[in-house]
């Protein structure tokens, strides 16, 4: 079978084929099997053994294949078709669908997918009334006698549903769908006739009518106008009374009412409006009987009705009550009793209705958005009680029953709410607070009605969502708020998270009522030593140093001691430990100057010392991890440790004259800590994780130092020499990175720099002699230090000792690796290089003698696989060479160019030649550049013209 002539096509050939590819075990064959048969099917003899394999002494799985070949043939193979043959083909496909009408199922379905293919080849040209003829066929039974009636009906309704759907997923060019879509429109009111009589029939059967509603959805597609269905509408809002059709009569009317043209069609919207307001006594049932399916149905209903179609029926002023009754409909389906999602799944479809209104409302003129703020403010207030009554925690004991992924869903639910209320407040504006606050205030002081815990979690969860996003710098309430927060006795962990995450999101108001933070400090400070309030609490400490750092002096003790205790005690986990590190860096370095550095060794004695004891160990599992997280910590720290900004805000309160200050407290600890730093170095040099905890160290420090690290800068050179020399990675040279961007212009730090760089370029270039590929970060690393290197400090590559020529030739090397962050990384390094032929000599003699290799590379990269995105990076490249060395680019680019085939197959020369002449002409805009190399690369990829240009 593998190697078979197409003589041997025959009906006994394909199922011995179809035996060996079903029922043989071994895998090779059935791949063998696989293959033939598909050339099978292609061939011309399939016209013929297609119908052999459908007669009825078959199985079904060749049956099957039958079916399939037949609409393979139709659907990739029409032009195969032998002259004059088109008459029988559908005569004896429609007597196929026919005599399959009965079954097998899937037989059928390929049958009707066929026949659907055939109609969309000759409709409407060579059979216009192929609608018409199907219906009269399988109606009055013309070629399918032998089956009954319910069978040609559902045979019948089988073509109708697949024949839109084929339509659909079939390869067709633009305006050849747009044909036959409107040449099926025409015949909807057939169709429709048809559909609605099955529907409403008493004597159909529940099978037929699933299918008709099937079809309804499918014809849908075709942008069927709502009027042209009020009738099918009706009849599917009657079957929504019959519990075995629900299902499927939801989604059909959720189709037809959830076409965005219906709102052309507003008599018709208007009409159905009474029709969903008639659900509301079965929607009342199901919810009373806990039916959730049939509760989530009819919301479903009303909601695509409200939000499709909200713009329309609001025009329509003088119906306007009829709209107010849906909303009120849609508000009783938000509030659905019981908890979310164990009790319902019905409120959560609502809440993006109550977006699309209260864009709507605000989005009309002048004079009926007064009107409709007038009905919908009482509205939009009642929501906020709905949604915070939603958002309430259930029992405890009802709560702790719940499964993993209830409360996972029941968390996203509420965050849901939250974004809903946040969005409210703009319609709402300071009153909603004003009514929260009025709530919480009763609930808290009224002695007659205790009340529990998740109401009052529910309202502050009120307060946060809208205090997270929105300024309530001028409220009115949010003193008051402050004041009764400490009156909450949190004996709920929700409840204590609620009131820490309200803390944090008023960390900006506290900024500027510092008066107000002996108020909620303790409580943060208190909730910092429970473990299950990690998040919550840990989030609020750092938003309030970060925020209200300056006015943190008289608290600044009682901070650093809890945070030291509870680090101590590790009470958190890693990523909380490193968010009170930053916490304590923002605090630390608002303090007055006299006070930082005892207070900052203080902090960081017991972690130094812990690290100290860590590197007397013997390297394992054991001690690595805790070797990184100290590292980590004090990587946190110094990251917010930013004097600077002290100093700025100083300067402003009082600008005189200041004296200059010693080093930076930060300094004096890395300088007193480095030698332990080294010695951890020495003992985990080759753990890429310890190596990059330690770079990241420097690196944070020199953001927010930066020449202020002077003081270090040669010891840290040698250091990441060591680093590198061990074990060449890319934080190292991420790091020296940083060193040449702030001191890469400074005299003093010029030799040790030099020297660092001369030493990791002739590293890395033996990386690239042994074999680079397994190192693509090193790669990408080593490329941005040297684009750096040439932007900021070019006279760098005056160095004797510097081989540039490595530099590139590893540049060069690079293009061949196909992760695109290396390749962006190449490409910047040498628009950067070309950028300095004329100030540094030894660039411009390396682009006399290898320019050309570079623009064959270029050329290479750009006509090959070019991912998106990357086209233009190239570009760059040769605009940089064609604004810099434009003498020499059109000798370089021809001859690159000459080669037949070279940068691809696709390429004639006279497209060669156009975009020479192209790049040659462009030396001032470089998005023109960019626009001539995309297409150059969609040309090499025989890609010009196709839809993946406009996407390229």
């Amino acid at each position: 079978m593998e190697s078979v002539n197409a003589e041997e096509f025959t009906v006994e050939a394909v199922e011995r084929a179809l035996q060996q590819l079903y029922y043989d075990p071994d895998m090779g064959k059935k791949n063998v099997a696989q293959k033939w048969l598909t050339q099978a099917q292609a061939s011309p003899q399939a016209w013929h053994f297609c119908w052999a394999l459908l007669r009825s002494d078959k199985v079904p799985e060749i049956q099957f294949f039958g079916a399939s070949t037949l609409h393979a043939k139709i659907s990739r193979h029409w032009s195969d078709l032998p002259t004059g043959q088109l008459d029988s083909l559908r005569s004896q496909l429609i007597a196929q669908v026919g005599q399959f009408a009965s079954g097998p199922k899937m037989v059928l379905t390929r049958l009707c997918v066929a026949l659907a293919s055939l109609i969309l080849h000759v409709l409407p040209e060579t059979w216009p009334t192929a609608v018409p003829d199907l219906l009269c066929a399988f109606q009055t039974g013309e070629g399918v006698t032998e089956a009954d009636g319910q069978a040609r009906c559902l045979a019948l309704l089988e073509i109708l549903a697949v024949l839109p759907e084929e339509l659909q997923s079939s390869r067709i060019a633009a305006s050849r769908r747009s044909q036959l879509r409107s040449a099926l429109a025409v015949e909807w009111s057939s169709v429709c006739s048809l559909l609605q009589q099955l529907l409403q029939r008493a004597d159909t059967p529940c099978g037929v009518r699933e299918r008709v509603m099937r079809c309804v959805s499918s014809w849908l597609t075709l942008d069927i106008a709502l009027k042209d269905s009020e009738g099918l509408l009706q009849s599917c809002f009657a079957l929504l009374k019959e519990s075995e059709l629900f299902d499927m009569a939801v989604e059909t009317i959720v189709s037809i009412i959830s076409q965005p043209d219906c709102q052309r069609f507003a008599d018709s919207l208007l009409k159905v409006v009474p029709q969903v307001l008639g659900l509301q006594e079965q929607l009342k049932k199901a919810v009373q009987d806990g039916d959730m399916e049939t509760s989530h149905g009819i919301c479903r209903i009303a909601v695509a009705l409200g939000e499709t179609h909200c713009r329309t029926l609001l025009e329509q002023v003088d119906h306007w009550q009829g709209f107010q009754a849906l909303v009120s409909m849609i508000m009783s389906c938000t509030g659905t009793p019981g908890r979310y999602p164990v009790d319902e799944t019905s409120s959560s479809l609502t809440l993006t209705f109550w977006y699309t209104l209260q864009d709507e409302v605000t989005s009309l003129d002048a004079e009926r958005q007064t009107l409709y703020l007038q009905i919908y403010r009482p509205v939009y207030f009642q929501l906020v009680d709905v949604l915070l009554q939603k958002a309430c925690f259930p029992r405890d004991e009802d709560y702790a029953t719940w499964s993993a992924d209830d409360k996972e869903q029941f968390r996203t639910y509420r965050v849901d709410i939250s974004d809903t209320l946040m969005y409210v407040f703009e319609l709402l504006g300071p009153e909603l607070l004003r009514n929260l606050y009025d709530k919480l205030g009763t609930l808290l002081t009224d002695t007659t009605h205790p009340s529990s815990w998740q109401d009052i979690e529910a309202l502050l969860f009120g307060f946060q969502s809208i205090a997270e996003t929105v300024d309530v710098s001028y409220s009115d309430v949010i003193p008051g708020l402050i004041g009764l927060i400490p009156l909450i006795t949190a004996n709920n962990i929700q409840l204590a998270e609620t009131i820490m995450f309200t803390i944090g999101s008023l960390a900006e108001w506290l900024a500027d009522h510092p008066v107000m933070l002996a108020s909620v400090l303790p409580v943060v400070l208190h909730g910092l030593s429970n473990p299950d309030l990690s998040v919550s609490c840990v989030s609020a400490l750092k938003r309030i140093c970060r925020e209200c750092r300056h006015d943190l002096h008289l608290h600044a003790s009682d901070i650093i001691a809890v945070s030291q205790a509870v680090l101590v005690k590790e009470i958190h986990k890693s990523p909380q430990c490193m968010w009170i590190m930053q916490a304590l860096g923002f605090l630390l370095s608002a303090l007055p100057s006299e006070e930082i550095l005892g207070k900052l060794l203080s902090l960081v004695t017991p972690h130094i010392q812990q690290l100290e004891k860590l590197a007397n160990e013997l390297p394992s599992s054991a001690n690595k991890l805790p070797t990184i997280h100290i590292l980590g910590l004090l990587s946190n720290l110094f990251s917010t440790f930013d004097l600077n900004k002290q100093s700025e805000r100083l300067e402003v309160m009082r600008p005189v004259q200041t004296q200059p200050r010693n080093n930076n407290p930060v300094v004096v600890v890395l300088q007193q800590a480095f030698p332990l730093i080294q010695t951890v170095l020495n003992k985990w040099l080759n753990e890429p994780e310890v190596v990059e905890a330690v770079c990241a160290v420097f690196e944070k420090s020199l953001k927010t130092l930066i020449h202020e690290f002077a003081p270090l800068v040669t010891q840290l050179c040698e250091l990441i020499g060591q680093i590198f020399s061990a074990y060449p990675q890319a934080s190292a040279l991420d790091l020296t990175r940083q060193l040449v961007h702030i001191f890469g212009c400074e005299k003093d730090h010029f030799t040790p720099i030099t020297a660092l760089l001369e030493l990791i370029t002739n590293i890395t270039m033996s990386i690239f002699q042994l074999g680079s590929r397994d190192h693509p970060d090193v790669v990408e690393s080593f490329m941005q230090l040297h684009a750096q290197v040439l932007r900021r400090k070019s006279e760098l590559y005056l160095s004797d000792h510097l081989d540039i020529k490595a530099v590139f030739y590893c540049g060069i090397l690079s293009f061949k690796f196909p992760e695109t962050p290396t390749l962006k990384a190449t490409c910047l390094l040498f628009t950067e290089l070309i950028s300095h032929c004329e100030d540094v000599p030894a660039v411009r003699e390396l682009l006399q003698d290898d320019g050309k290799l570079l623009l064959q590379t270029l050329l290479e990269a750009i006509g090959g696989q070019c991912p998106r995105g990357l086209a233009e990076h190239y570009a760059e490249v040769l605009f940089s060479v064609s604004r810099n060395c434009p003498s020499v680019l059109s000798l370089w680019l021809r001859e690159a160019l000459l080669p037949p085939g070279f940068p691809s197959s696709h390429l004639t020369a006279e497209n060669k030649e156009h975009f020479c002449q192209q790049i040659l002409r462009e030396q001032a805009s470089k998005r023109r550049m960019k626009d001539i190399v995309k297409e150059f690369a969609l040309l090499s990829r025989g890609l010009e013209g196709t839809e993946y240009t406009a996407s390229y």
